[in-house]
């Protein structure tokens, strides 16, 4: 894992990090702080790439979102061991698409239908997280490799079973925020209470994963319970260390959030997930 994070760190020093005149594009450069912390953070898990220019057609926020999904598909396949089953990670995939959730597809379908129920229902459920991680149903040889387990007279609605015509499983809905501002904060909370209420059968991992070096920015996210999870800092070592050489009074903070659980580094995201 130690390998698959430096690689993680490479990929966003090579992508959606820019650095001009000096400054991370990680920093809020109307925040002195900001700055201070980002250009610091950078320099420890650098070297740093002086880049002004993004690849033509690409954000910043789309470049970490490939950055996390190359990061969580490569450590899923090394934890493989520890979570049988076949694992996909996907970006771009609306949740309809998934077992716990394809009545949502039929839901939009009568509203098309009808511009009153439209009115009525909204579409606030049409959710499309950045980065998802898929569980794909079980053929009936796999699952009787060693005995026989199913057959036709049992198991007959698990979604683990192909056989049953099941649609993949969402496992995670991972949200990607390479920095974070109020009204992305408001987006990520609600993306994840529509997927706790519109949900039938388990409820998905809900995480956010995060660049951000401002400490009450990541606190505006990661503290509360009873939507997400839990967040996860691109770099939180670094970030720890950076405020603790700076003085800063926000190292505290930081450190209320990592003993309250709220708070883990990108590296602890893969082991989690398997749970």
């Amino acid at each position: 894992m130690l390998e698959a994070r430096r690689q993680f760190h490479a990929d966003c020093l090579a992508g959606p990090i820019t650095i001009t005149n000096g400054v991370p594009s990680i920093a809020d450069v109307s925040q002195k702080a900001s700055g201070e912390i980002s250009i610091c953070l950078i320099n420890k898990i650098g070297p740093a790439i002086d880049h002004t220019k993004k690849p033509a057609g690409q954000t910043s926020g789309t470049l970490f979102e490939l950055a996390c999904q190359k990061f969580i598909q490569d450590a899923f396949s090394k934890l493989s061991h520890l979570r049988p089953g076949t694992f996909l990670v996907e970006r771009g995939q609306a949740i309809s698409r998934f077992d716990q959730y394809a009545h949502l597809e039929e839901l939009r379908i009568l509203s098309d239908a009808s511009r009153e129920l439209k009115t009525h229902i909204g579409t606030d459920y049409l959710i499309k997280p950045d980065v998802v991680v898929v569980r794909s149903a079980e053929e009936d040889s796999n699952i009787n490799k060693d005995s026989l387990l199913v057959d036709a007279t049992v198991a007959c609605q698990t979604a683990l079973r192909a056989a049953n015509g099941a649609r993949p499983t969402l496992h995670a809905s991972i949200s990607c925020k390479f920095t974070i501002r109020s009204d992305r904060v408001q987006n990520t909370r609600s993306e994840a209470l529509n997927l706790v209420r519109n949900r039938k059968g388990r409820l998905p991992h809900i995480v956010a994963v995060t660049a951000e070096p401002t400490p009450s920015r990541i606190a505006a996210i990661a503290l509360g319970t009873g939507d997400i999870d839990c967040v996860y800092h691109f770099a939180l070592p670094e970030l720890v260390e950076t405020l603790r050489e700076q003085e800063r009074e926000t190292l505290e903070l930081v450190e209320t959030m990592i003993n309250g659980q709220r708070l883990r580094d990108i590296a602890d995201l893969p082991f989690d997930l398997i749970i």
